[in-house]
Parts: structure tokens; sequence; C-alpha cells
């Protein structure tokens, strides 16, 4: 979707949500690179390309239980003619010493076992007698029950071609190929890879440290009894939850009491353990949103960290409020129209500065948050993806004009079509709670009609 031109509303200018959005991942620098260990690194992207050093797997082993054999003691063998070959060892998983087969003879194989020296196929288990003189096997005596069972003979009941059963070295990856591409973001099949080619350190971007912290005396934590005209807070664990899916490190602070001085204190507390900083709540216009008379005196030498964009040089109007690095500013968007952006203490940590609705605050932070995440990670692609799917409704949906719209909705993918969940106010968490995505209405549109065509971001 195009930018929207900034708007002038009497003396208040309106930002535009691509503008703020383009200021946040204006002001963002990726995190400097550490080495972890394997586990420590899952989540994180990898930021050097890494080959593999030796072939995986590294020696041709078996695929099955059975037995290794050659290929001509085994020609024509059937159930009613088998062939009978002396038995003359086990090889086990991790064996290193191994028997050599010769005419006539075959050796117990365990799955994953090099096969041995002579040995051109492994024959399955089931395909013998499993050196019991009787019908067909379903298994192995174990050594352990039977140590001397690796000796005496086996009656073989199918015939095997050349390489049967058999995972040839460098079958997976040789040596020198590429394994992981630097960019990659190691999940467990990644860091299994890793592990397989011996690697137990890899280099990457670590996952963000980021701290939600939320205002209002009005919250009580949840399982603590409520008084008359207190609330739940629920702001602080749904972005803290969403800080996390987005693949960072989330540390959640218990609601800070409409006090100035206490939240000052709070986030200058804070500030060791993050690499971003979100709060929510405080940030409109009311006689205790405190989030602003706070930051206009927290930050120190941290001055203003918005770089680039269009909020860091100047163009604000006369109503954004500007102190200790943070600018406050109005955009043309519902919900979350009151946001703050910008860096305060001495490492210029960045910081953003949410609505207390519920429904703007998750918004907000789909919009603006999420992406300064994926920015610290150092990933290409910070925004959801997004699709073209029919409105599915009752009725035209209203937007209100000059405004960006977010409304929750449930996408089938397999219909192409989206249909909204719950109202449009700010406060509805119950709806949010169902909707899987949400419904994009352009600043030029007031009202879109059953059966049009609208951008959905996915939230799933």
């Amino acid at each position: 979707m195009s930018s929207s031109a900034p708007q002038e509303t009497g003396r208040q200018r309106l930002w535009s949500v691509d503008e703020h959005l383009a200021d946040v991942l204006a002001a963002i620098r990726p995190l400097e690179p550490i080495e972890l260990q394997l586990l420590d690194a899952q989540g994180c992207v990898l930021v050097e390309d890494v080959t593999v050093p030796v072939a995986l797997p590294p020696f041709d082993n078996s695929s099955m239980d059975g037995y290794a054999v050659r290929v001509a003691d085994v020609q024509g063998a059937s159930e009613e003619f088998p062939a009978v070959l002396t038995v003359i060892g086990d090889v086990a998983a991790g064996s290193g010493e191994l028997p050599t087969v010769g005419p006539g003879q075959s050796a117990r194989i365990m799955t994953g076992a090099p096969l041995p020296p002579g040995a051109e196929a492994v024959v399955p288990v089931e395909w013998t007698d499993g050196g019991t003189g009787g019908g067909a096997a379903s298994g192995m005596t174990p050594a352990s029950a039977a140590p001397e069972g690796a000796a005496g003979e086996v009656r073989v009941h199918r015939a095997a071609e050349a390489r049967a059963h058999v995972r040839a070295r460098g079958s997976d990856v040789q040596a020198g190929d590429l394994a992981l591409a630097a960019g990659t973001v190691l999940g467990p099949p990644q860091i299994a890879l890793l592990a397989a080619i011996g690697r137990g350190t890899v280099r990457v971007r670590p996952r963000p440290r980021v701290v939600v912290l939320s205002t209002g005396s009005e919250l009580v934590q949840p399982g603590e009894p409520l008084a008359a005209g207190t609330i739940y807070d629920s702001n602080s664990f749904a972005l803290a939850a969403a800080a996390r899916d987005a693949g960072a490190i989330a540390y959640r602070v218990g609601a800070v009491s409409d006090d100035a001085a206490t939240l000052r204190a709070t986030i200058e507390d804070q500030l060791i353990r993050a690499d971003l900083l979100v709060t929510t709540g405080g940030v409109s216009v009311g006689a205790y949103d405190v989030v602003k008379e706070a930051l206009t005196s927290v930050g120190g030498s941290g001055g203003s960290g918005v770089s680039g964009g269009s909020g860091g040089s100047g163009g604000s109007g006369e109503e954004d409020v500007q102190g200790g690095g943070v600018d406050f500013r109005k955009l043309a968007m519902q919900p979350g129209k009151p946001q703050g952006f910008g860096s305060i203490g001495p490492d210029h940590t960045p910081l953003l500065a949410l609505p207390g609705n519920p429904v703007s605050s998750y918004v907000s932070f789909e919009l603006f948050v999420r992406p300064a995440i994926r920015a610290l990670m150092g990933l290409p692609d910070v925004n959801r993806p997004s699709v073209r799917a029919e409105l599915k409704a009752d009725k035209a949906l209203g937007s209100p004009a000059g405004r960006r719209q977010f409304l929750r909705g449930k996408y089938d993918a397999g219909s192409g079509t989206v249909s909204p969940v719950g109202g449009s106010g700010s406060h509805l968490i119950a709806a949010l709670a169902h909707a899987d995505s949400l419904m994009v209405v352009p600043e030029d549109v007031t009202s879109v009609e059953p059966g049009a065509e609208l951008e959905v971001i996915l939230l799933g």
C-alpha cells in the first residue's frame, strides 16, 4: 500500500503509517554478531556461510537391521531354496574394528552401523530366519541375551542387488558443500544439521532483548483480586508474548502506577537488559498520561535516537512532545493514533511507546514493534505476509476518512475470503483472540462493500 502524505489538522501534524514505520526502521541497527553454543543460537540469524567439513554420512552404513552379504552369495535365494551363510560376527552402530565378509559368509548388522569390508548389500532380517533355523524372522535376538548369537548360520530367503539398503558415504552432503547460508534463521532442523557436521558453536546475531512495560494505576496483575475501578493488566502479557513470537527474548515488567518519577526510575533500571523498550499506555493527551511526562527527562546523554526518516530532523507539529530523545506523534490510523518513538540512555536504546487500549497496542506492535525486532535480528523481510482477499460480510464496513483502518478478520485461504471478527472498538480483546488477520482499509476509502477486495495482513 502506498505511503500517505503527511496531514495537517490545525497545528497538529498527522503522520502516515508508512512514514512512522520508515522512521522507526531508519533508526534500528542489527545487533552485533556473537558466537553461541548451538542450543543458545536457536531462533537467531546466521551471519556466516557454513560449509561441510566432512561428508555426511562419513561412511557407508546400513539403513536396516539385517545381514551384510555378498550379492553373489544370495543370488536366486528363495524361501524354498534359501541361501545358507555362515555368520561371522556382529556389526553394531559405533563399531570400530570390522570383520571382513568373505564368500559364503555374512555379518549381523544394525541400522547405522558401517558396512563391513567385503559386503556389498544388506538383507533385512525379515528376509531371513534370523539364524534360528525356522521361518521368516520378525527381529533379532538381543546381543545381551545371546552373546553367541553372532555365530552359526543364517538362511536368506530373497536375493539382494548391490548397495541394497546401504546409505552411501556423502549421500546427505559432501565435504565442501554449503550447509547453511548467512541469513538463515536457526530452527531445530538447522541446529540438527550443524550438530551433524560437528559444529559446536556458530556465529549469529543474538535474539533481541525486549522489555515490555505497561502503565496505569488501574492495572492489577492476573490472579490478584480486583478492587473497584481496576482491571487486569493484559497488555504487558500480550506484548511480551508477541515479542517472543517475533523472535525476541522478552522481559515483562509489572504494571507501573501513574507516577512519572516511578516510571522514569523503572525505565532507567531496565536499560541494562534491553535492546528495545516497549511501553503501553500513557501516550495520549490526558492528565495522567505519564509516559510523555516521564520521558521528557529520562535518557540523559542518549539524545534523540531517531535518525533518517521523517521524524529525526524537524517537521514536528507544535503538539509533538520532544524530550529525552522520544517523539510523541499522532498517526493517521485507527486504532493506534497516538504513538511515541525515539531512543533513551547512553546506549541509544530504541523505545516505542504504544497506546494503552488493548487492540490499539497489539495492532501497533504488529505494525511497528515486530518489524523493529526483526530488523534488530538482521532479517531482510521484517513485515508479516499479506494477501488480497474478498470481503465476506453481511453489510458494508465503514472507515473514517483520512485514516488507515485495521479491522480484525478471519481469513479463509481456501475460498480467498476474509470475514470481520467483532467490531472496531479498540478495547475488544475477545474479538482479537478469535482473529487471525488484520483487514486493511486505505485512508481514502470510507466504505467497503461485501465482495470488495482488501489487503489482509496474516497474523498466524
